[in-house]
């Protein structure tokens, strides 16, 4: 019955949204007295340029030293996303894996984290600003920003908690929004499944001001039982002076109705026909919405200093069925934020500098509820009872003092060095009876109950970070660097507050993590062609970790050792050809011995669970003619093991996919998409939990058609 509901409320949501979309391009499209009269009074920036400040880039702020991936908007078209994964295939050492729909766990250098606080491993940014309060993450951050409709996507890898503060461990993910004027387009497309995909954008320019909209909307009832999705994202923009202060300002919202996909069990179980395609928990599902305002203010000062001023408001909110434990309990949890972001930056002889002030108010709730008995062996059930396990609201406070310099010791070599010191205060609020007893303060039978709530407190922590490195540019088109760094994250406050197996008080510190690196870069001309390289080499060391183990119990102070190596490169053999392959090969392993009471042990030097030695894409680029574009993408992911044992395997997979595109005139342009070509069965991602295998399986053979119809001149 209660699934039946939920189909339901996401039939009358998907209409909704449909209604949604149709209003939007109803009303963005112009008049063709209008479109005629722009036509013949073109505004001053009619012509498409991409225009992003210096500070929405996280790659610029690398100064050349350590390892950035950028995705551009022609890219970001042509691949058309249905999930975030597909573009990350792109860069070298990630693995967004997909889980149901929406969902996805992210890799960055690093093995695949699972937990409540497992997110904060990596930071999540829109135009170089968290979307996130610090302490709040949520593992599937990446649904909240529209990175469908992006002007480029980039990717740090490696420690940038010096740059971006915490939970940059291993990594950022920054989506740049688009600053540019363009006529307006409006986009569909048509999946199998019930696919159902908008796109609007558009813009104009009034007094000085750069205007710009870009919406998105898909429907769809997914590929296997009783899941699908309804979402919608839209992002405004204005650009341009006020007073005397160039501003940049982005508000976006975005909403999510999910009917979510749990795993299939069974060893093999994404191979089977019929299992592939079934959902056994067809009641869960996942609603979020979330909201963000940003507003950039910069000056030039006449001291030859420049002023950056970035103030912020941020609220989400998200329910949802946590279908992968035993009882299924529902969680409700939201954030309302505040800051401000400020920098003073200038160039004094060989010496760029940069420093600046960062403070951040949060609050946030927490509540979860269990209706039905868990099912699964006695201690099991008996250790996740019926009824509220957590109600709690924390509030924090973050402020950081950071700088940045690069000094150009001749011109072929320049230094960098950044450092940043962040505190980062929590003050938790208890709303049930502290311990782990029922909600009704009885004891579980058999053992404690699973989860346990502390009494009001405050906790804090303080963090530094620094990088220091080189950059040597050995000739024109050949630059070398050296990189020596290390990331921090608190603990999150569900790993805090969120406590289990009897704990009274989290005795967590910060997660660290101590990075060294090498790599180069460069462009060479072998035969009249042109061949773009570039490569990096790393060893790391995780300490302070907080894992989840295979029997869902929380391990503390662990360690991980990581080394890899990765590569970029793309050739371009004649006009018209490119072919580009982009791969990573890595090693995670523990370094410690440990594991929690009745859960795995852990064995120094195994390798860490969830961690593909090898990943990979690679591209062929056609364009036969000006307009026409084919591509077809090979996409690797290699072995890997599912428990701390080492006893348990996932061999991997080989994809092959398609995407194609034909701008047939000004007006229109026509694209499509095969997905899986050989149709071959694959998970998503694997793992074993609780004694059994459990599988996200992939998505069959699905072929994408639509049509772009631009809004510009008619006559």
């Amino acid at each position: 019955m209660e699934a039946s509901l939920r189909r339901a409320d996401r039939g009358d949501r998907v209409g909704s949204s449909v209604v949604f979309l149709a209003t939007l391009l109803t009303a963005a499209t112009p008049p063709r007295a209008a479109a005629d009269d722009a036509a013949e009074n073109p505004p001053p920036q009619a012509v498409e340029q991409i225009v992003i400040t210096g500070d929405a880039s996280v790659v610029e702020r690398l100064n050349g030293v350590g390892s950035g991936t950028e995705i551009d908007s022609d890219t970001i078209r042509l691949v058309g996303q249905n999930h975030i994964y597909e573009t990350m295939v792109r860069v070298p050492g990630v693995w967004v894996s997909k889980g149901s729909e929406e969902e996805h766990l992210t890799a960055i250098r690093s093995p695949v984290y699972t937990g409540t606080g497992a997110c904060g491993e990596f930071l999540y940014l829109e135009n170089a600003v968290p979307i996130r309060p610090a302490g709040f993450c949520n593992i599937n951050n990446l649904f909240e920003i529209n990175s469908e409709q992006a002007a480029r996507v980039e990717v740090l890898r490696g420690a940038g908690s010096a740059l971006f503060g915490s939970n940059a461990m291993h990594g950022a993910i920054n989506v740049v929004t688009p600053t540019s004027y363009t006529p307006g387009s409006i986009a569909y497309e048509n999946g199998p499944d019930g696919w159902n995909s908008f796109k609007l954008s558009t813009s104009a320019n009034a007094a000085d001001q750069l205007w710009r909209f870009d919406g998105m909307g898909v429907t769809t009832n997914g590929y296997r039982d009783d899941t699908g999705h309804d979402e919608q994202k839209v992002t405004l923009t204005q650009l341009g002076p006020v007073a005397n202060w160039d501003v940049h300002s982005t508000f976006e919202w975005t909403n999510l109705n999910q009917e979510t996909g749990g795993y299939v069990t069974g060893y093999g179980a994404y191979k089977d026909n019929q299992l592939r395609f079934t959902n056994p928990n067809p009641e869960s599902y996942r609603d979020a919405w979330s909201l963000r305002f940003v507003t950039e203010w910069q000056r030039a000062l006449e001291s030859g200093l420049q002023l950056d001023v970035t103030p912020y408001f941020r609220r989400s909110e998200m329910q949802f069925l946590q279908h992968f434990l035993p009882g299924e309990p529902l969680e409700q949890n939201g954030q309302n934020s505040a800051g401000v972001q400020t920098s003073l930056s200038s160039t004094y002889g060989k010496l760029d500098w940069r420093s600046g002030v960062d403070f951040e108010w949060a609050t946030g709730h927490l509540y979860e509820f269990q209706q039905r008995p868990a099912v699964g062996s006695a201690f099991v059930v008996a250790t996740r009872p019926v009824g509220a396990h957590y109600d709690y609201d924390v509030d924090s406070l973050m402020g950081a003092l950071h700088y940045d310099l690069r000094y150009a010791v001749t011109d072929d070599i320049a230094l960098v060095h950044s450092a940043r010191l962040e505190y980062l205060g929590y003050d938790y609020t208890n709303h049930m009876l502290d311990g782990d007893t029922r909600e009704d303060g009885t004891p579980c039978p058999i053992a404690a109950c699973l989860y346990t709530r502390p009494a009001d407190r405050d906790d804090s922590y303080t963090n530094t970070a620094a990088r220091i490195g080189a950059d040597w540019t050995i000739e024109q088109n050949l630059s070398v660097y050296a990189l020596a760094s290390n990331g921090f994250r608190p603990p999150q406050a569900t790993e805090i507050y969120r406590l289990q197996s009897g704990q009274r008080v989290a005795d967590l510190k910060s997660e660290q993590v101590t990075s060294y690196e090498v790599g180069g870069r460069g462009e060479a001309k072998p035969f009249g062609t042109t061949f773009d390289y570039s490569t990096a080499i790393y060893v790391e060391r995780s300490t302070h970790v907080i894992l989840r183990d295979a029997n869902g119990f929380n391990v503390s102070n662990g360690k991980i050792d990581g080394e890899g190596i990765e590569f970029d490169l793309t050739w371009k053999p004649i006009d018209g050809q490119q072919l580009s392959a982009i791969g990573a090969y890595s090693k995670f392993t523990y370094a410690f011995d440990g594991g929690a009471t009745g859960g795995e042990v852990i064995k120094d030097g195994h390798d860490v669970d969830t961690a593909p030695h090898w990943l990979g894409s690679a591209h062929w680029r056609w364009e036969p003619r000006p307009g026409i574009v084919s591509e077809v993408e090979m996409v690797y992911q290699g072995r890997y093991f599912l428990d701390a044992a080492s006893t348990a395997t996932y061999n991997g997979f080989t994809l092959w996919n398609w995407r194609g595109e034909w701008q047939i005139d000004p007006h229109w342009r026509v694209f499509s998409r095969v997905m899986n070509i050989a149709d071959i069965r694959y998970a998503d991602r694997a793992d074993i939990a609780f004694g059994s295998y459990r599988y996200f399986p992939g998505a069959p053979r699905q072929v994408f058609v639509g049509v772009e119809m631009s809004l510009g001149d008619w006559r």
